[in-house]
């Protein structure tokens, strides 16, 4: 862009197509500056991805005069034509460009490039109203804030963890300082590395190894570790990259942070809550539009947005913002993906009927969703009009932009059975609330009420084989929670939440477990499960859940001793009793019933005889794991073992469902 003005006469036009990062991005932000003080733009055209079939590209089409018109002629404006909003192939966008060259329409503007110094870095911003502009003439962020990028361990997967991965014991939520993870025996410490879009709190789920002040990554040669005195302080965080609009969350003392996931820690006490509002209004993601149109929301573009204090409403926000971080602290509570969930929420009423629960939980929801709107809203008009933006921004904001989690039926009745497995092994306990073991020793004797699986092994099969069978240690979890007079009530409410088959609902939660628990177990849990399915194969032979917390070297032998023979010989009698009905019924019907019965058992029959050579093959090498490395790293000692056979090709199968 640059070099071309050398090839134009005085009079000349520099007339291009390249991507549209110069008008915004830092690096570019001379080249912009040249421009605005010494040449003229004359019309551009920033077109939207896939305006072109052969490139998925951000581009820019504009001329530029050689010349500084403003000189010359104080009112020259250039056209600008914003197709951001349309997003779509070609055709769209041309026709787009030309309704806009002829008639009055919204994504045309008419614009002075001299405002453009005005806005930090002088961004390309031609659609910024005057008064956003104005507004940059106030103090910015950095000078009430130190918004910083944190550490890059340069290799996440080993220094990184999903907090419920590692023994919990051997975390530490309540440093002050790096120089206090010195004296603590704890490996592991809560970090902030952004995350999905969601405001006020929440998000909290990995930790880093930062034992002895963070030995092993700073002697790591490709980490990076920025602002050490900022980390493990009060703080706001937010995600640097976004697909969509930013959200800030209050970031709790006691974490480090990532270059992704930067904090923002307020110097004054006192405007904590104000400037968080501020950030979470629809007037800082207006200001971002300029500042940060690509929705990289780096440290540069937060440190100038501009703050208009007003000391006559503190009170009234402080109450605002603090009632919001309860009410997401609360929902981001209710998931076993915080380390604070306490209880299921259908046990905190004290209800014997499960649909009771639910319609007294979702009035909860309500409330609180209602509350945070009607709170957001607030905050936007407050701002809006303090910006004096009231003709630019509505206020009023979609339930969709709402960032809080809300559980439907289906949700809350297979968080309900996730919450019962893990009471089935211990995780959990119906005595006392939270997590009550995730690593060391496990002692039986801690739970009274509802009492865990022994030996760590829960059989889920398409048949109650096992006293300690899946479904009916759910049954007697249902009933111990909710009494045995409402307790097939219960059962046929979780089964019509699970399916709308006319099957009975034993028959139902038992599909559900078999079939659909592991996926959503591992979706909750992020790829990253901690109980595990141990998988025969699709004929579902032999399938049983194992908590990794209680994971013993001698464990798989177990599993293939006392649970894997046992249901074989059961498939084997039960092929003997349909061999009798085949053999002696008169029953057309139950001759055909146990001959597809039959069928069935000698396929699960075979892939069991098949699964056991491979469990043979690992239980003989008492596999160790270790939490600190992780689910992946565990979960893949299991998985593609390679059995070689006498004439036939090493095959390899997993022991464990793909996760």
């Amino acid at each position: 862009i640059y070099r071309n003005f050398d090839f134009c006469n005085d009079y000349g036009y520099n007339a291009l197509m390249t991507p549209f990062v110069w008008m915004f991005i830092k690096n570019y932000e001379n080249l912009r500056k040249f421009i605005i003080n010494n040449k003229s733009i004359s019309s551009l055209i920033q077109l939207e991805y896939s305006a072109f079939s052969e490139a998925t590209v951000p581009i820019c089409t504009f001329v530029l005069s050689n010349l500084n018109e403003n000189k010359t002629n104080k009112l020259y404006k250039g056209i600008h034509i914003r197709l951001s909003d349309f997003k779509g192939n070609m055709d769209t966008q041309r026709n787009k460009v030309l309704k806009a060259i002829s008639n009055p329409v919204d994504y045309k503007y008419i614009s002075n490039s001299k405002k453009y110094s005005n806005i930090p870095t002088s961004p390309i911003a031609y659609w910024a109203n005057l008064n956003v502009i104005n507004s940059f003439k106030n103090k910015k962020l950095i000078e009430y804030a130190y918004p910083k990028a944190g550490i890059s361990t340069g290799n996440n997967d080993k220094f990184l963890r999903k907090w419920f991965e590692v023994e919990f014991n051997n975390i530490n939520f309540n440093c002050n300082s790096m120089e206090e993870t010195k004296n603590v025996k704890e490996k592991w410490f809560p970090y902030n590395k952004g995350g999905k879009f969601r405001k006020w709190f929440g998000n909290n789920e990995l930790i880093i190894n930062w034992k002895n002040n963070g030995y092993e990554i700073r002697n790591f040669k490709r980490s990076t570790i920025r602002n050490p005195k900022f980390h493990f302080k009060k703080s706001l965080t937010w995600s640097t990259l976004s697909s969509s609009d930013i959200s800030f969350r209050y970031n709790e003392q006691g974490f480090l942070f990532d270059s992704k996931g930067a904090n923002c820690i307020i110097k004054n006490e006192i405007y904590f809550n104000y400037l968080f509002a501020l950030l979470n209004s629809k007037v800082t993601m207006e200001v971002l539009s300029f500042l940060s149109p690509t929705l990289d929301f780096g440290i540069g573009s937060i440190s100038n947005i501009p703050i208009i204090l007003d000391n006559s409403n503190l009170n009234k926000i402080n109450k605002i913002v603090s009632e919001n971080i309860i009410i997401q602290k609360n929902n981001w509570d209710n998931y076993e993906i915080s380390w604070n969930y306490t209880i299921h929420p259908l046990l905190i009423f004290g209800e014997r009927i499960i649909e009771k629960s639910i319609v007294k939980f979702n009035k909860l929801q309500k409330v609180d969703f209602n509350k945070l709107k009607s709170n957001e809203e607030y905050l936007n008009k407050y701002f809006i009009k303090l910006y004096k933006l009231t003709n630019e921004l509505d206020y009023n904001i979609s339930k969709d932009s709402i960032s809080m989690n809300l559980l439907s039926k289906n949700d809350l009745i297979t968080s309900f059975i996730s919450f019962a497995v893990g009471c089935m092994f211990g995780r959990y306990s119906l005595d006392k609330k939270g997590l009550q073991f995730a690593g060391g020793e496990f002692n039986i004797n801690n739970y009274n009420k509802f009492i865990p699986d022994d030996d760590n092994i829960i059989p889920v099969l398409d048949t109650a084989y096992f006293d300690d069978d899946i479904v009916g240690y759910f049954t007697k979890f249902v009933e111990t929670c909710f009494g045995k007079k409402t307790l097939e009530e219960n059962l046929d409410f979780i089964a019509g939440a699970l399916s709308k088959s006319k099957k009975t609902s034993r028959e139902i939660i038992r599909q559900y477990l078999l079939k659909n628990f592991f996926n959503d177990h591992k979706r909750t849990y992020k790829k990253c499960p901690i109980y595990w399915q141990f998988s025969s194969g699709k004929h579902n032979g032999f399938n049983c859940l194992v908590y990794m917390h209680r994971y013993e070297p001698s464990l798989v032998a177990r599993i293939r001793t006392d649970y894997l023979h046992k249901t074989q010989k059961a498939i084997e009698q039960r092929i003997v009793n349909n061999d009798n009905i085949i053999n002696n019924s008169t029953s057309k019907q139950e001759v055909a019933n146990a001959t597809k019965e039959k069928a069935k058992l000698q396929k699960q029959l075979k892939e069991t005889q098949e699964y056991d050579e491979v469990l043979a093959h690992i239980a003989n090498q008492n596999i160790e794991i270790d939490l600190d490395d992780g689910v992946k790293v565990n979960y893949a000692k299991f998985q593609n073992i390679e059995i070689k056979k006498e004439g036939s090709k090493t095959k390899k199968v997993n022991l464990l469902k793909k996760i």
